[in-house]
């Protein structure tokens, strides 16, 4: 149990740290503070998943720097790949895109992030990793177990808010794709009514995930067009009832 703990909470750490660092980016790049995060909570899953990967079969060549560098650029890449690749089957969407970096394969994954990745995979494993280590050993076993039993049970409901708001926007995303089909739009009158049946069916999302993503809203510009013009309605309809 003390070991599961441990992993855990190496995996939140990372996870932390991993926010924490595209925050800073997007700060650096962008000028403003973004939630870029899939989660509610201030982690991004993706990096403690790679670095625990990363932990497992390459602290072992430690010795061997290029070994980590390269073998690092191969095992996050293949993680980012598959990862884009589940998020666009189960959500119908893709929520980022390097099409337009090059040295890029499908989009999915490009020369330049992978290439990070092989340094940030020297830095797991020569730095963060031994600090970690450090910092978890000088915990009580108890209050370690404690900590990440709490932690876990948070992290668990945050997935499941948050994959039922994605799974909303899906739903959103797709209906208003089939409203918006040419042949639908030629009937007099069929698409006002159905746009109008469903004004009141329309369930709120969270702008946050369109901040953390903007590929899925700029992928998706007339559907969320639509979107807004039913929002705009039900606030209209709202204030003529009172």
């Amino acid at each position: 149990m003390y070991h599961i703990s441990n992993i855990f909470m190496k995996f939140f750490l990372f996870s932390l740290f991993g926010y924490i660092a595209e925050m800073i980016m997007c700060i650096i790049v962008d000028r403003k503070i973004t939630n870029r995060g899939f989660l509610c909570g201030p982690i991004i899953p993706i990096y403690g998943v790679g670095s625990i990967f990363l932990i497992l079969l390459l602290d072992r060549y430690k010795n061997d720097p290029l070994v980590v560098f390269v073998f690092g650029i191969i095992i996050t890449t293949i993680i980012e790949y598959i990862t884009s690749y589940l998020l666009e089957k189960i959500f119908h969407n893709r929520w980022w895109d390097y099409t337009q970096n090059r040295f890029n394969v499908n989009g999915r994954i490009c020369l330049l992030n992978s290439s990070l990745f092989g340094i940030g995979a020297l830095a797991i494993i020569y730095l963060a990793n031994p600090i970690f280590n450090e910092f978890l050993m000088q915990m009580n076993t108890k209050a370690l177990m404690i900590t990440s039993a709490i932690i876990f049970i948070i992290f668990v409901m945050d997935i499941i808010y948050s994959v039922i708001v994605a799974y909303n926007l899906r739903n959103q995303i797709i209906m208003f794709s089939e409203l918006k089909n040419e042949k639908l739009a030629r009937i007099p009158g069929m698409l006002e009514q159905l746009l109008k049946r469903r004004i009141y069916k329309i369930k709120k999302y969270p702008k946050r995930l369109l901040n953390a993503f903007p590929y899925l809203q700029k992928s998706n510009e007339k559907e969320f067009a639509i979107i807004k013009k039913l929002e705009d309605n039900k606030k209209k309809q709202k204030r003529r009832k009172k």
